[in-house]
């Protein structure tokens, strides 16, 4: 591996600020936003008209968004070069009527998102996040970044099977979170929520929030070569997508022969079909419209698509080492050991061989190192927003990221070195 690319100190460091920073979606897009904002990028507005300007662009909407540049000289032919990636993470989501309890508790009612690791929830000191919408249908960010919530675990001495049956959690009653004491009162998490927001509790109409754990990323191991935190799965790829995108924005016009693209959508983990998910129609009303804005027509949008790939960067499974025989036998990722190409025959991941050779170049051309990660045939395998947009689309799309070790928990780990490898990676496939 060049020296030049090991562990870049400061885009892990920034990583760990980013997750931080978007403890939900919408605070995820909003900083996402912040950074190519300052790389010159400028949002657009999908009420609006748009004209084919060349620079940096996007889109927001909800938890999602779809980021482009357009240099100097692309015709309305040109094909895009697209790094997929979501923003939402399994967690615990707020319910419609908010203030539940028992026993002189006082609790929130949530619901259980994504494929969580409900253990991993327990005990934890819990903040939270999310937007209010409020009467005049406006938006606001709520981050309560400090201890509120928690879900209290059973003592071991009212379950003494615990530690030899296994630990049996209930969604419904199990998961609840207390925050307090006193009789039940309704509307006082969202008069709590307001006065944090600085609004009048009556102008709260609607509510997307979500507890988030409050202890920040931070370095592991002998030598810092490990990073934990939350909700790598998969801000680490929107993070590393917005780096590599912004980068790539910096280079010479003249060096970039593709239109670099960067999508991140909500609701991949509970099957992305909402209209900001990667199967709902923003991604291809996105391209379509910078195409048409260029004043492209329908076959120059036809000739752009198919010239399309799109690198769908998604977390998979490092080799656990005390879980090794849940592994593939001969395909063993393993934590700084550079990025992942995701391979699935039946099409879970959208990977097939002229796709392997795409990425391959990618990262022969970045000097990065990369693995490649197959499931177990006896183990059922996940999937992420790839087959999605290469259906929806008919866009080549190739399934990546980077190995981690706890997926879906409420705490994840990753190598150090990985997340600076991914972005560079990225910004080699994006750069054409």
């Amino acid at each position: 591996m060049s020296s030049s690319l090991r562990f870049d100190r400061g885009h892990t460091d920034d990583l760990m600020a980013f997750l931080m920073s978007a403890p939900s979606p919408y605070h995820a897009v909003a900083s996402a936003a912040a950074r190519l904002e300052k790389a010159g990028f400028r949002q657009v507005e999908e009420t609006a008209a748009w004209e084919g300007t060349t620079g940096g662009k996007y889109v927001l909407r909800g938890g999602a968004i779809v980021a482009w540049y357009v240099p100097e000289g692309a015709g309305a032919h040109t094909p895009f070069r697209i790094v997929g990636a979501h923003t939402d993470s399994p967690n615990l989501r707020v319910k419609p009527l908010p203030d539940t309890g028992a026993h002189g508790w006082r609790q929130v009612a949530v619901e259980v998102y994504g494929g969580t690791l409900l253990n991993t929830w327990l005990d934890r000191d819990l903040g939270l996040a999310g937007r209010i919408t409020l009467r005049d249908g406006t938006h606001r960010l709520i981050d309560i970044d400090r201890p509120l919530l928690r879900v209290p675990q059973l003592a071991v001495h009212l379950d003494r099977s615990a530690n030899t049956d296994g630990l049996k959690l209930d969604r419904q009653k199990h998961m609840q979170p207390i925050w307090g004491l006193g009789d039940v009162e309704e509307g006082d998490l969202i008069r709590f929520v307001a006065e944090e927001a600085g609004v009048d509790a009556e102008d709260i109409t609607g509510w997307d929030l979500m507890p988030h754990p409050v202890e920040p990323p931070s370095y592991l191991g002998r030598d810092r070569e490990l990073v934990a935190g939350p909700r790598m799965d998969n801000l680490l790829s929107v993070h590393a997508a917005t780096a590599a995108l912004a980068a790539v924005a910096g280079q010479p016009d003249s060096e970039i022969p593709y239109i670099p693209v960067l999508a991140a959508f909500d609701h991949e983990e509970n099957g992305s079909q909402s209209d900001t998910g990667a199967d709902g129609p923003l991604l291809g009303t996105v391209l379509e419209r910078s195409v048409f804005a260029r004043g492209g027509t329908y076959e120059d949008r036809a000739r752009a698509f198919a010239g399309t790939v799109c690198l769908s960067s998604d977390t998979g499974h490092a080799i656990h080492p005390n879980y090794a025989e849940r592994h593939d036998p001969t395909h063993h990722p393993v934590v700084n050991g550079g990025p992942i190409l995701k391979v699935n025959v039946n099409m879970r991941y959208a990977t097939d061989g002229s796709g392997r050779a795409l990425f391959a170049a990618a990262c022969e051309k970045a000097g990065v190192p990369w693995q490649t990660f197959v499931s177990n045939n006896a183990m059922p395998c996940g999937t992420t927003i790839g087959p999605i947009t290469a259906a929806r689309h008919g866009i080549q799309t190739v399934d990546i990221g980077v190995a981690i070790l706890s997926m879906h928990s409420a705490r994840e780990l990753c190598g150090a070195d990985d997340p600076h490898l991914l972005a560079t990676a990225l910004a080699a496939f994006l750069a054409g």
